[in-house]
Order: C-alpha cells, then structure tokens, then sequence
C-alpha cells in the first residue's frame, strides 16, 4: 500500500482525534504511504447564519512530509445544487490525480461521501465510528446519510468500527466488521505538565472534547456549575460547536469555556483537574459510542465522574451517577481530590497498538 485518500468529518488541524492518530501512525510505520486526507467542505452560508467567520476552502496543501489536505467548498444549500456531492467527487479524484495516485485505497469516515467510492472505483475502507443515523439531523441528511452507509456496507472493500455496539446494530448488513476501539497517545499524557495559565484557580471539575448537543447535556452542565458554588469551577476544553444560546446559559452559570486546545497542551488540563466529568446525555447515539475521552482520562488517573454513558459505565475506576445525583458526585470529587503525582501511571491503551490493527485491515486490500 502507497496511496490512502481519507475522507474525513474533521479537519486536519491542532485538536487531534482518532483519523490524525492513526494516519499519523501509519506515516511513521510506512515511509512509502502517502495520504491525501479530505477535510469536511468551507459552507461559507451556514457559518454566516451561526455569526462565524466563513471559510471557502482550498486545493491540494502539503501538510507534513507524504501528508496532504484538500477542503472543498459547499457554496450552496444541496436543495439549490443538487449535483453537488458529483463535483466534489470529481474534485477528490482530480486531486487524487494530480498528486500521482493511481489506485488508492478509499478510507470514508462520512458515510455521505460513498459518491466518492461510487464514482472513483477505488477499493474502499469504511471506518465507523458513531451510529449518524441516530444523530439529531434534518430528515434530507438522514436519509443521505443512510444511502451512503448501505452502499458502503454492500460494497466496500472492509468495515471497521470503534464499539462492539456499532457492529452489533450493523451486523444485519455485514458478515464481518472489525473493531478497532479508540485509544490515547500514554507517553504524552502521563508526562507531567505545568499547569495551564488560564485554569482558573482553585479547584476544577474538568470537561474534555467537542461541545455539541449530541453528546453535551447542557442542563446538566448548568445545574453542576451552579451546586459546586465557592467549592470549585466546572471547565469545558474543546471546540465549541453549541447554538450560541446554550454558551450564554453555560456562561451565566460560572462554567468556563476555554476553547479548543492542541493535542500537546490537553494533558496539562488533564492532569490539573480536581476531577475529570463526563456530563453527557444518555442516547441511542451515544450509546453507538467508544469515547476518545474514556482513554485519555483514564491515562491521567484522575478521578472521574460520568453520567451512565457507553464506556465510563462499565468503567471499574469511573463513578457512574444518573443525573439527579451526578452534581452531588462532581462536587465530592472535587473536594476530596489530590494533586496529580509525578510519574502517573494511568492505565489505557496506546494508539501505536491500533495503528498496527489497521494496517493489518488496509493489508488484506492492497492489490
């Protein structure tokens, strides 16, 4: 194997999930694979609409050494464009070209983007890693979401998935789908590090990963801040992608949100937190999950407190609390928490362990 388009539901940037981890891996174990990894498409109208900056995407940009981004652009609502997921098609395939890829192989993590697969040929890998069908989503993107993942299913090459949950709801679609969990980068976090300077002082209930309200209870979120009172502050870390709304409510209540931060500074969150929450809503969704947060808390070895959410629930060292007790267990935590000591040995798996299962996976499609 030489060539791997990927594409992807996040952009290749500083905040790192599992996409950046494994291809990274496969870079350092592979020096002659080369990646082309597509980053969602710039909709310039809908960040207009939710008051952000617009994007307007770009062409082929060499990222690292054999890494390259390319990120459409969505000018148009797919009501008014309908031929627009071809175009983008096309445009991956051109790139693809242009960067001397004859025959990749297709890693999709957006089910929407099987119009790639379809139209290219390419043998195709589907990596799962949440059930969008049971995403809160207008009706027209569940139903291309749904068109996508049962091509996918029929048709590529392999189906991977993050939880034993994922493959249990797909196995009616698929004879063999390989699980390949999340896992943490160990060295890193366990490696002490300086406190960050804008943790607010004293002690702090810690949230860690992307705010949106597939995952984050807001309610809940609120409703903590406001009973942990002069005895701590909750934090969220993590790209914020909440309606505006809900980060006035969050605000109003004393939570403090710090935005995203790069995979080399979240550690030190981490590991400066008096306790590590997991105040997640309890969905079909969520449910379809394996939490990246799971293994980099548990890395750390801070105390965590979670509500019964997929992992954390059948997690030895997690307290599990339903919501109307889950404030009560945060602020106990809180309180009874000590200092992170050096040379922390948290327990988890590496991320070099699953580099090595998926390359065994991507192996049995190279021609």
């Amino acid at each position: 194997m030489t060539d791997l388009v990927v594409m992807s539901l996040e952009p290749w940037d500083e905040v790192w999930r599992r996409n950046q981890y494994l291809i990274a891996g496969l870079l350092a174990q592979d020096p002659a694979l080369r990646v082309l990894f597509v980053e969602p498409p710039d909709d310039p109208i809908h960040a207009l609409r939710r008051r952000r900056m617009p994007g307007f995407g770009h062409g082929v940009h060499q990222v690292a050494d054999r890494l390259w981004t390319l990120r459409p652009l969505k000018a148009l609502p797919r009501r008014l464009d309908p031929g627009a997921d071809e175009r983008r098609a096309g445009k991956v395939i051109a790139a693809a070209s242009r960067l001397m890829m004859q025959r990749p192989i297709l890693w999709v993590n957006d089910p929407a983007s099987a119009t790639v697969a379809r139209l290219s040929g390419w043998t195709s890998l589907y990596d799962m890693t949440d059930d969008w069908l049971e995403a809160n989503r207008p009706d027209s993107e569940r139903a291309r979401v749904a068109e996508g993942e049962a091509w996918l299913m029929r048709n590529a090459g392999a189906v991977m998935a993050c939880s034993p949950e994922l493959i249990r709801r797909k196995s009616d679609q698929r004879d063999h789908i390989a699980l390949v969990r999340n896992a943490v980068d160990l060295t890193r976090y366990r490696m002490p590090a300086e406190r960050p300077r804008d943790l607010p002082a004293g002690r702090v209930a810690l949230y860690a990963g992307t705010l949106h309200r597939d995952r984050l209870d807001v309610d809940l979120c609120v409703l903590t801040a406001r009973s942990l009172g002069d005895e701590g502050t909750l934090v969220l870390v993590g790209p914020n992608a909440l309606p505006a709304s809900d980060s006035t409510s969050l605000l109003a209540a004393g939570v403090v949100l710090l935005g995203a931060k790069s995979r080399d500074e979240i550690p030190a969150y981490l590991q400066h937190a008096d306790a590590l929450v997991v105040p997640h809503v309890v969905t079909a969704f969520t449910e379809s999950l394996d939490p990246l947060k799971l293994y980099e808390y548990r890395a750390v070895g801070r105390p965590v407190v979670s509500t019964p959410v997929a992992g954390f629930r059948d997690d030895p060292s997690s307290i599990v609390g339903t919501s109307e007790h889950f404030a009560e267990a945060v602020a106990t935590a809180v309180r009874t928490s000590r200092p992170f000591p050096a040379g922390a040995d948290g327990t988890a798996d590496d991320w070099s362990d699953r580099v090595h299962q998926v390359a065994r996976v991507l192996q049995g499609l190279a021609p």
